[in-house]
């Protein structure tokens, strides 16, 4: 049996394995496809790899799941095969190394370097995703690899120590060898990785031997953990049509020996490595003996660690012992989850209003959303009242933001104020013009687009002002975006839907739909997207209200079935016939959505109480309110 992974490299070095990436690509699968989906349509490949590696020496070899996330896999509609891939990545690799190498799993950075929009949140579920698959298999340790931020790293590293206590190996990726892409240097970045529970730190791709060199040179002394290094072999040339690289197995062999020297206790190959690669590293370290770890005369520096990076380590739920709930995006990929909107009255007295957020919380609504003046007819502001909802009620408000009424100054501002209220979901909209509504003198402003606002609100996520300036602290807003599906052509809706995707939106709620095979068409015009979308059900009060909306509101189209049982209905049983109708459009968008947009008409809050209740009821189950105030 062999000891654990911590007890092994306490002892000796430890040999890995080298490329998979890129020596599949020397074998002829081109760059572009899901090396990762291998493992489900040619297993067989993967596997004599991983044994052409043990057979070279390696002692230890790493799972082919390193892009095997949910995000990296949606590029190539793989997302929903996230647990299968990792599961059979963690098999084929047993069935290589067998009793001869340890089998860890490979988790690789989302962001990549790249500045995006990927909340936390999101990067902490899939992390999660992935690190509980790998661990369900059995794998003698994780290995997070090719990080270029601390904070994605620490958010990683996070989610492995909530789900198990196995070793963790935590490499970064620099490319000056002496800090990372978010401006740690690399001493003050291991610290910080080691308080928050790696076992090993180190680094791989992107430099080859000389530069992981100069980086175990720099952090001698000042890391209190052993270290790992996986090198380039060497820096990439383009030469007839294919990727080369120069560093020669035997020029890996000699840096091998200067490496263990320094403190590495697992040695491997990053891109461009081969067996040939791996065999000289363990032709030169055959019967080495490394000196006995010492750390008892590290100087660990103690690293100013940004508020970023604090709570990338300790996640926003452990922060003052409280429990902050999870973001409506973290809810519905889990369950049904209800938005309902109440709009803002048009005079001073809030007491109907407020009653009707407390029978919805009562109901069980996972979030109370309010409109920016809707139809450009002025009402209370939805942040003053949202503040409220949220302090006196306890119910999270989801807040709709009009590039009608502000110019870029007074938009800054007003998220500002947001965030300074603890209000962090919100719906950027593009608001109806102001020449139809009450006040049709008024200016309509439209400083910025719907899809520049999603870019902006998103830029305040990465601590980065609408001018471009720097800010102290990064704000944390979920932001969604609106979807017209009442065309006649959806097919043109989603691709503007996608553009507001890639400008940064999180989540989408629809316009009121009335008709039960455009719920279906929807979800099928929509199914390649990765972000949950909202459905919107309105119901109507009245026949009159139901000619109103068909011919007179935009965006809103009912069917004239709809139409013809609402005829004449008024009062009571106009309403009455209006929730029967929203529970018929709810049966068939709960077969589709777990995300369900209910909009209360003429502040009739008992009738979005009742279809609430009737979700629950379909559902089984009534979830605890999450939300609390803050």
């Amino acid at each position: 049996m062999k000891p654990d992974l911590r007890s092994k490299w306490t002892d000796s070095v430890i040999i890995g394995d080298g490329a998979m990436g890129t020596y599949l690509y020397q074998l002829g699968f081109p760059v572009g496809i899901s090396y990762e989906e291998l493992n489900l349509i040619r297993p067989h490949i993967i596997e004599d790899v991983h044994r052409q590696y043990v057979t070279a020496g390696a002692q230890m070899i790493e799972t082919n799941t390193f892009s095997a996330n949910y995000d990296r896999l949606s590029k190539y509609g793989l997302e929903h095969k996230v647990d299968e891939i990792n599961r059979a990545g963690v098999r084929i690799a047993r069935a290589a190394a067998g009793d001869q190498a340890y089998v860890v799993g490979s988790v690789g950075a989302i962001r990549n370097g790249k500045r995006t929009n990927i909340p936390r949140s999101e990067l902490r579920q899939h992390f999660r995703q992935q690190v509980s698959s790998l661990l369900e298999e059995g794998v003698d340790g994780i290995l997070l690899e090719t990080f270029f931020e601390v904070e994605e790293l620490a958010i990683a590293l996070r989610q492995v120590r909530k789900l198990t206590n196995i070793p963790v190996m935590c490499q970064l990726t620099v490319e000056d060898a002496i800090r990372t892409l978010d401006g740690f240097a690399l001493p003050d970045a291991f610290a910080l990785l080691t308080d928050a529970g790696a076992d090993m730190v180190g680094l791989n791709c992107r430099v080859g031997p000389n530069g992981t060199l100069h980086a175990l040179e720099a952090v001698q002394g000042k890391v209190s953990l052993p270290l790992s290094v996986y090198p380039d072999a060497g820096v990439a040339d383009y030469v007839d049509g294919e990727y080369r690289y120069g560093a020669s197995p035997a020029y890996f062999g000699q840096r091998s020996i200067r490496f263990a020297e320094l403190g590495a206790r697992v040695i491997g190959g990053c891109c461009g490595t081969t067996p040939e690669h791996i065999a000289a590293i363990a032709r030169a370290l055959e019967g080495y003996v490394p000196e006995k770890l010492d750390f008892s005369n590290v100087q660990t520096p103690i690293p100013q660690i940004s508020v970023t990076i604090e709570n990338a380590i300790m996640d926003e739920s452990d922060r003052n012992g409280e429990d902050v709930p999870p973001t409506l995006v973290d809810l519905v990929r889990e369950r049904p989850t209800v938005i309902v909107e109440l709009d803002p009255p048009r005079d001073l007295d809030i007491t109907r209003f407020l009653k009707g957020a407390a029978a919805l919380k009562e109901a069980g609504v996972d979030a109370l959303t309010l409109a920016d003046n809707s139809l450009a007819v002025t009402r209370m502001s939805n942040m003053a009242l949202g503040h409220i909802v949220q302090r006196e009620a306890g119910i999270r408000p989801l807040i709709h933001i009009a590039c009608r009424d502000r110019n870029m100054i007074g938009s800054q501002s007003h998220m500002m104020g947001f965030d300074a209220l603890g209000i962090d979901h919100v719906l950027a909209v593009t608001g109806d013009p102001s020449k139809f509504g009450d006040l049709p003198g008024a200016s309509s402003v439209y400083d910025m687009t719907s899809f520049d606002m999603i870019k902006m609100i998103k830029q305040l996520n990465e601590g980065i002002a609408f001018s471009g300036k720097p800010l102290k602290q990064r704000a944390k807003f979920v932001v969604g975006a609106a979807f017209n599906p009442n065309v006649k052509h959806l097919d043109k809706a989603v691709v503007r839907l996608e553009k507001k995707i890639a400008a940064g939106a999180d989540y989408i709620m629809t316009q009121p739909v009335y008709n039960v095979q455009l719920i279906a068409d929807i979800r099928e015009a929509t199914k390649h997207l990765d972000i949950p979308i909202f459905i919107g059900i309105m119901p109507l009060a009245s026949g009159r209200n139901a000619e109103y909306l068909h011919n007179e509101v935009p965006g809103i189209q009912l069917s004239d079935e709809v139409r013809g049982r609402m005829a004449g209905l008024e009062g009571e049983e106009g309403r009455a016939t209006g929730v029967m109708i929203a529970k018929e459009l709810l049966d068939v968008a709960m077969e589709h959505f777990n995300g369900i947009y209910i909009m209360t008409p003429f502040m009739f809050y008992d009738m979005s109480v009742q279809l609430t209740e009737y979700i629950w009821a379909k559902a089984k189950r009534r979830p605890n309110p999450l939300f609390h105030n803050r």
